[in-house]
C-alpha cells in the first residue's frame, strides 16, 4: 500500500487554502435580468389587427413589419416618433436598441433621440418630440449646427427638468450631461446599436456598436444621476432642409436585479470599473451562488484537510512499525 510522503500533506494543505481563498472571492452581487415585452419591440411590431399593443405611433413613422420602424424618411421636413404606452417602472434597467441611419447625400440631417420621460407621444421640435421635457434624453445628432472643435455625428444626454428648452442653436452645448463623437455611425455595413444601463440614482451608462460588430465602445458614464420613476419609453426623429432614413430594427429592455446579497449596481459599477469601459454584461456576472456555495467549498476544504491528516497519522504508524 502506498502512504502519502510528509511534503505531500503540506501541498494537500496548501491546495485547500487556496480552495478556500477561491471561494471567499466568489462572495461578490450577481446581477440578472428579465425581459420586459412591455417596452421591448422586434418584427413584425405589430398584431394581428395591425396595431401594437404596447406603443403608438405618430407623425410620419412607418412601420414595415418585416424589416424596420421608419422614424423619418429620406425627405425634407419629416418627422415621427414611437412611445410606450404604459410607464417603465423598473428601478434598475437595460435598454438595447439596433438603429439604423442611412442615406445617399453627402449633407444630411438632423438626427434622432431615445427618450426616458414623464411626457409621451407629443411631437415637438427637438428631435420630433416636445421640448421642455421632464426626463431623460439620449440625443443623436447628425448635423451640426454650431459646435467648434466637435465631431458629427455626435451623441448626448440631457436631463430636462421639464422647463430648461433645448439649446438647438448650439447642438445642445449648454445642456449636455455627457457625449461622444460617433463618427461612421451612419451608413454602417453591420447593425448600429446602443445599450444603455440605469442603477437607481447610481449611474447611467451608454455604450455603442457601430466599429464592428460585437464591439461595444464606451460612450459616457454619470454617476448619482436621479431619473422620474415614472416614465416612459420612446424615440423619434426629425430632418429639416437636409434628410437621412431614421429607422429602429429592434428594442430589447430587461429589468435588472440582484440575485444574491449586495445591490445590483454595485455589482454592475464594480464590473464596469474592471473592464475600463468595456461592455458590462450582466450574463458574464457569476458569483458561486452566494454563501452555499461558500460552505460547500468549505466543506470540501475541512474533508480534505482530514484526509491528509488521517494520511499522514497512518504513514507515520507505518514507519514506527517497519523500525521493530
Amino acid at each position: 500500500m502506498l502512504l502519502p510522503r510528509p511534503w505531500s500533506f503540506a501541498w494537500l494543505l496548501a491546495g485547500s487554502m487556496a480552495v478556500l481563498a477561491e471561494a471567499e472571492e466568489a462572495v461578490t452581487p450577481d446581477v440578472k435580468s428579465i425581459p420586459l415585452r412591455t417596452h421591448s419591440l422586434v418584427s413584425p411590431y405589430l398584431d394581428s389587427d395591425m396595431q401594437s399593443r404596447w406603443f403608438d405611433f405618430g407623425g410620419d413613422t412607418i412601420v414595415r413589419a418585416d424589416q424596420y420602424i421608419r422614424l423619418a424618411s429620406d425627405r425634407p421636413s419629416q418627422s415621427g416618433w414611437v412611445f410606450s404606452r404604459v410607464p417603465l417602472t423598473a428601478t434598475n434597467w437595460e435598454i438595447e436598441v439596433e438603429f439604423k441611419i442611412s442615406g445617399n447625400g453627402n449633407l444630411y440631417g438632423d438626427g434622432m433621440a431615445m427618450w426616458i420621460t414623464q411626457q409621451r407621444a407629443q411631437p415637438g421640435p427637438v428631435f420630433g418630440s416636445v421640448d421642455k421635457f421632464e426626463g431623460l434624453g439620449i440625443f443623436f445628432d447628425t448635423y451640426k449646427n454650431n459646435r467648434p472643435g466637435v465631431v458629427f455625428p455626435y451623441v448626448m444626454a440631457m436631463l430636462g427638468d421639464g422647463n430648461t428648452p433645448y439649446d438647438q442653436g448650439n447642438d445642445g452645448k449648454s445642456n449636455e450631461l455627457a457625449g461622444c463623437s460617433a463618427r461612421g455611425i451612419r451608413n454602417q455595413a453591420i447593425p448600429t446599436k446602443a445599450r444603455l444601463t440605469y442603477f437607481q440614482d447610481k449611474n447611467l451608462v451608454l455604450e455603442l456598436q457601430y466599429k464592428s460588430e460585437d464591439t461595444w465602445t464606451p460612450c459616457f458614464e454619470i454617476p448619482e444621476i436621479k431619473l422620474p420613476s415614472v416614465a416612459y419609453l420612446g424615440f423619434s426623429a426629425a430632418t429639416g432642409e437636409l434628410s437621412d432614413n431614421f429607422d429602429i430594427i429592434k428594442v430589447e429592455t430587461k429589468n435588472l436585479y440582484s440575485a444574491v446579497g449586495g445591490t445590483a449596481g454595485q455589482a454592475a459599477r464594480k464590473e464596469f470599473s474592471k473592464s475600463k469601459g468595456k461592455s458590462y454584461d450582466p450574463s458574464k456576472l457569476h458569483t458561486g451562488s452566494g454563501w452555499s456555495w461558500f460552505m460547500l467549498k468549505f466543506v470540501f476544504f475541512g474533508l480534505a484537510l482530514t484526509g491528509a491528516y488521517v494520511g499522514f497519522t497512518m504513514w507515520r504508524a507505518n514507519r514506527r512499525r517497519d523500525r521493530f
